[in-house]
């Protein structure tokens, strides 16, 4: 079975707010996205601090709490890309880094039958960067404020996508090439 802590079910809370944020956007309710949107983001940083405080890290925690990030980026650059809001070409910079991720940690999950994604500092800050670029888009469509900065956003979180996309397939092959280096002969 698996654990239902509270740390779990806030990161559940978090994937059910995606499709209720995607009406609002939708429907150019940019405000009402956005309250949504920073719901999320602090419902983000209250499921780790309760797992920390009150002991309750779970195997399945370690899943969906980045999944619940991943669903609600991935929506959101969809989803405002699909408005013309948000740049196609970083919308396809966001989903090709996640799904490289995805598939290298899937390939070294296979080749091992263990392997668990250690998020880096530069994987850390891409994420933050990225949604502060959905936070800020939203927040300039509401209020119409910063709309000078957003193109600046948008350069720096595509820069920061590439860069940890291109360190995260690095240090996959440094780890295939450890795991090369280490794995016993062969007898014939």
């Amino acid at each position: 079975t698996f654990p239902m802590t509270i740390p779990n079910l806030i990161s559940i809370f978090r994937i059910i707010l995606v499709p209720i944020f995607l009406v609002f956007i939708i429907n150019n309710r940019f405000l009402a996205g956005l309250m949504i949107f920073v719901l999320a983001g602090v419902s983000d940083a209250a499921d780790g601090f309760v797992a920390r405080l009150f002991n309750q890290k779970s195997r399945l925690g370690s899943y969906l709490d980045p999944l619940a990030d991943k669903c609600l980026l991935v929506a959101s650059f969809i989803c405002l890309t699909t408005m013309q809001i948000i740049p196609l070409w970083l919308t396809v910079l966001v989903i090709t880094r996640d799904s490289l991720i995805l598939l290298g940690s899937l390939i070294l999950f296979l080749k091992n039958g263990a392997y668990t994604v250690k998020p880096s500092m530069w994987g850390k800050a891409t994420t933050f960067l990225q949604l502060a670029t959905v936070f800020l888009v939203l927040f300039e469509k509401h209020f119409h404020l910063f709309s000078q900065y957003v193109y600046v956003v948008y350069g720096a979180t595509g820069t920061l996508t590439v860069t940890s996309g291109l360190l995260y397939i690095r240090s996959w092959f440094l780890t295939m090439k450890d795991d090369l280096k280490n794995r016993p002969p062969r007898t014939q």
